[in-house]
């Protein structure tokens, strides 16, 4: 190697002067780090500690100790720098450099002409191969430095370094480092004084943040009740004195110093600390107010026994539990017939109050729901208290207040002396022997006052039961055994076993009617109300399924034609409201005579047949009937499931007991909403589509999804019978329900595993999946009706035959017809309307809980 002498020499070297540079500052920084990675680790784990207060949380000894080991470590990490580290000469990076770039030109740069000098040729060869090389080194650039230190580090403990010393510079302070030094024998704040930290936590309910008092500058300071205070003292032991009088308690005269103090603070006053760099502060103690609690409205009770009382609770903090206690009026109590000997001692009822699930307990408002129907005081007066608690365990009760406690209202004069010995042996079990006799002359004539023999059979088993126990006296078991069996006995001749749907629209009449003589509440009223549209709707699908399954004869229907009396839904519907409005209105006559007209029309209509000669039924529309049936059953079965999606989240129910299933709390699988004693009447054998439309009392989700496994397999047996095999409908129509199928499926997975949101949505995919699959059959009949007798002769055809009780047309897939007047009212619609606007109101009320208001959700985006 020679010195550059040549224009290309000194023009290669002025070109790779900074990338050479740079290339051995960075074999410096490989070098160092290489060997100073464990001495940087040992510092950051050390500032990390220091920034974060452990020396200020250990004793002193341990701190020392600690020191010590961070000595040694320091040792060792020096001691491995000094054998690690390389110092990097500049030819290395030279040749690092010259490495990185094709053929080394940086060498051959350095080089000289050793053969061949002085002939003119050659230097030319030798000039143009320098000028290569010289343009080749202009093109280099810096190496990057390799600081990996992987191999060396295989545990990686220079990252847990990092990440200690990144979690200090967050919640550490570097305020804090200086203070070790006040911990070394003779140095820092020792040589002025003792020092001293302090610490003021306020509850945790209050929210409020804790306090570092050494922060704090003298004078005054507002604290809440409860706070604790900490200090801890450093130094000689009485070199720092503390005095307090926010605690309200004495310090005994011989107690001796402590280096740490802990006291609360339950009342204002001082807090001083005297020594060097001592502080006194002037203590406002901020009360914790008790909670209040009051009632905030007369009880609404409904039709059904069900009682809401509106309340108001309120707590500076926030109330944590509330309940409500009930306790019998017995001065009060009109001590006649059954109760006029003393009642058997019975605990007061005791009904936790309802807390909203979200947002701020500070102030709310929210309502007492409980059904007291079954209890022995129902409709007994009562004295009812409400109490609440707050954080602080501060209790708030209200002065009992007189009331009478709801219960259902029987109409029926049998149901009602049924429910009046129930009470009366539930006062007493000394009015067992009472009872007999009483019965038995209820009874004496059953043909004359029961319904069915059942009935009566189940109150003469009762009476027998009560005969035989009285004699001996009656258990507590046994009496609320034959209470339950008395009680399911009113409920049934209440309601009644009703098989025929015109009777119990007649019973809903009778109950609306007995209900308006009475001077009934308004909220009563609406539910009778509400019920009357229900059997009324029950009364014409099974009118229009008589018409189905039996016929009538051509000649007959035309001989009557004349007599039939025919009105739309939507007379229907406004003759029902304005018996409403009338109600409502207090117009109490007139609206009698409304429900009277309306009872007479009901009675007179009857369903008008197809046209002579068309009785029969082809297996297209047998098949649609199925359907039909399976869908009405597969939308009872998700209303089912909503039901109990709803009162495992009602907030103002009780939670349901371990074992217990959604939908048992209201007596006997009453859901809400539904009337004591309805779907009474489906067996345990009943097959799909001879469902009435209401659960089984007692009804739990294993029930639900065995009634689903078996509409599931009724569809697959209609798939089977399913027509038009051979046309683009009927093979739409057969994919259409497979996918009915699948989502069936999964709904009683679901419910089998009690996730009613899911099987909630999986019905509903089946429902859509079967009307899609009657739209596509409806498609393929028509299509062959066309085929064999043209199509104005079909379409004539299925006008004359397809009429309902209503005397409106349907469409071939069992819908509405989209002609006649019905299609002209804008008021559906309208209905259409308000019902999304519910829905998105209910779905944006954040009390709500957050289940329901996921499907409120969903009903919008599938909507």
């Amino acid at each position: 190697m020679t010195l550059f002498t040549t224009d290309d020499q000194r023009r290669g070297l002025a070109e790779i002067r900074w990338p050479l540079r740079l290339t051995w500052a960075g074999m410096w920084a490989e070098s160092l780090v290489q060997a100073l990675w464990p001495l940087l680790s040992v510092v950051l784990v050390v500032l990390a500690a220091l920034m974060l207060g452990f020396h200020e949380t250990f004793p002193v000894e341990g701190v020392y100790g600690a020191a010590a080991a961070v000595g040694i470590a320091v040792l060792g990490a020096v001691v491995y720098a000094v054998q690690v580290f390389r110092l990097p000469h500049r030819t290395e990076a030279l040749a690092r450099l010259d490495a990185s770039l094709p053929g080394r030109p940086i060498q051959a740069l350095m080089d000289d002409q050793v053969i061949g000098a002085g002939d003119a040729a050659s230097m030319a060869v030798w000039q143009a191969h320098q000028k290569r090389m010289a343009d080749r080194a202009a093109t280099a650039r810096a190496i990057p430095a390799d600081l990996r230190v992987s191999r060396r580090d295989r545990y990686a403990l220079r990252y847990v370094a990092v990440l200690f010393f990144g979690v200090a510079l967050v919640f550490g302070s570097v305020w804090r480092v200086g203070s070790v030094a006040g911990m070394v024998p003779g140095g820092g704040d020792l040589a002025n004084g003792p020092v001293w930290e302090g610490w003021a936590e306020p509850p945790r309910y209050t929210g409020r943040p804790t306090l570092y008092l050494a922060d704090l500058e003298e004078g005054p300071l507002s604290l809440p009740s409860g706070t604790l205070i900490t200090l801890r003292l450093y130094g000689e032991v009485g070199a720092l004195q503390v005095a307090e009088t926010v605690s309200g308690r004495a310090a005994p005269a011989d107690a001796e110093p402590a280096l740490v103090l802990d006291f609360k603070v339950n009342q204002s006053g001082e807090i001083s600390i005297d020594g060097p760099g001592g502080r006194n502060w002037r203590v406002t103690m901020l009360p914790d107010a008790a909670p209040r609690v009051e009632i905030t409205g007369e009880p609404k009770v409904a039709a059904l026994g069900e009682m809401r009382l509106p309340f108001a609770a309120s707590d500076d903090y926030g109330v944590e539990a509330g309940e409500a206690r009930i306790s019998l009026d017995l001065a009060s109590v009109d001590r006649g017939y059954g109760l006029a000997i003393e009642p058997d001692a019975r605990p007061e009822l005791i009904i936790p109050l309802p807390m909203p699930i979200s947002g701020n307990r500070t102030n709310f408002e929210e309502n007492l729901i409980d059904d007291f129907s079954k209890h022995p005081w129902a409709n007994l007066p009562v004295k009812i208290s409400l109490s609440v608690l707050d954080a602080s365990e501060q209790q708030f009760a209200t002065e009992p207040s007189d009331m009478i406690l709801p219960g259902r209202r029987f109409f029926d004069p049998l149901a009602a002396a049924v429910i009046e010995q129930r009470r009366d042996l539930l006062w007493a079990k000394a009015n067992a022997s009472r009872l007999v006799p009483l019965l038995k002359a209820v009874s004496y004539r059953p043909q004359d006052v029961f319904r069915s023999d059942t009935s009566a059979l189940r109150l003469r088993r009762q009476i027998e039961r009560l005969e035989i126990r009285a004699k001996y006296g009656l258990t507590d078991e046994l009496q609320a055994e034959i209470a339950d069996d008395l009680w399911d006995l009113a409920i049934e001749l209440e309601e009644g076993v009703l098989a025929d749907a015109l009777e119990r629209m007649r019973r809903a009449q009778e109950r609306l009617t007995e209900a308006m003589k009475n001077g009934a509440s308004k909220e009563e009223i609406a539910e009778l109300m509400d019920e009357l549209r229900r059997a009324t709707e029950d009364y014409l699908q099974q009118l229009q399924r008589q018409q189905a399954q039996e016929g009538q004869d051509g000649e007959q229907q035309q001989g009557q034609q004349g007599e039939t009396m025919q009105m739309t839904q939507d007379d229907l519907q406004r003759m029902m409201d304005r018996i409403q409005e009338l109600m409502e209105q207090g117009r109490m006559a007139e609206a009698e005579q409304a429900l009277r007209e309306l009872q007479e029309m009901m009675e007179n209509m009857r369903v008008t047949e197809g046209q002579p000669g068309q009785g029969g039924k082809s297996p297209g529309q047998e098949a649609m009937e199925g359907l039909a049936d399976t869908l009405r059953e597969q939308q009872e079965l998700s209303d089912q499931a909503f039901r109990d999606l709803q009162e495992q989240f009602n907030q103002g129910g009780q939670p349901n007991q371990p074992g217990e299933a959604p939908g048992q709390q209201q007596g006997q699988g009453q859901q809400p909403g539904q009337e004591p004693g309805e779907g009474q009447q489906q067996g345990q054998g009943q097959q799909p589509g001879q469902n009435d439309g209401q659960s089984q009392p007692g009804q739990d989700q294993g029930s639900i999804a065995q009634r689903q496994q078996a509409l599931r397999d009724e569809l697959s047996r209609q798939e089977g019978r399913l027509p038009g095999g051979g046309s683009p409908e009927g093979k739409a129509a057969r994919d259409a329900l497979d996918r009915a199928g699948r989502a069936m499926d999964g709904a009683e997975e679901a419910l089998r595993q009690n996730d009613l949101a899911d099987a909630i949505d999986n019905q509903a995919q089946a429902m859509e999946a079967l009307r899609e699959g009657m739209r596509a059959l409806g498609d393929a009949m028509a299509q062959e009706q066309q085929q064999e007798a043209g199509q104005g002769t079909a379409e004539g055809t299925q006008k004359g035959d397809n009429r309902d009780p209503l005397g409106r047309n349907q469409s071939s897939n069992g819908g509405e017809s989209t002609e006649g007047d019905l299609a002209l009212d804008n008021d559906a619609y309208g209905r259409a309307r308000e019902l999304l606007d519910e829905i998105r109101r209910r779905s944006g009320e954040a009390e709500r809980p957050e289940v329901e208001r996921d499907y409120l959700n969903r009903l919008l985006d599938r909507f």
